[in-house]
């Protein structure tokens, strides 16, 4: 398996992994966590919490277009470096982006988010520039 390909697989699997400090967020809440009606119990959530929530559902808005570059280089044949370099400059930008977003650090991750966005859209250019 290619290293963009092992990229898109663990940013799968950072959509999950973001979903353990909200987890513990709601279980820290009421000392318990509300399985019954866990997105009522979610929409309650402040301060980190809320920031956790946030950071996860963000994991999911951000990976389809991540996807989306990875394959539009894969199928078109556009391999090397530069694809080699955005796929894992993405997988880094996403990490530091739930750091950021749960220590409350709002410019970093909003830069973070940035980096993240741009090797999405150059995954998507590369084709073009072969």
């Amino acid at each position: 398996m290619s290293l963009p390909f092992w990229c898109v697989f663990i940013s799968a699997l950072l959509i999950y992994l973001a979903k353990a400090p909200v987890a513990k967020a709601m279980q820290a809440e009421n000392g318990h966590y509300d399985n019954h009606h866990p997105r009522a119990q979610q929409a309650r959530l402040t301060g980190f919490g809320a920031r956790a929530l946030a950071a996860h559902l963000n994991s999911f808005e951000a990976f389809p277009l991540f996807a989306a570059g990875v394959l539009m280089a894969h199928v078109t044949q556009t391999q090397g470096y530069l694809v080699d370099g955005l796929a894992v400059t993405f997988v880094i930008a996403r990490v530091l982006y739930l750091l950021c977003y749960w220590a409350d650090l709002h410019w970093q991750r909003s830069l973070v988010w940035i980096i993240g966005l741009l090797c999405c859209l150059l995954l998507m250019l590369t084709p073009a520039l072969r």
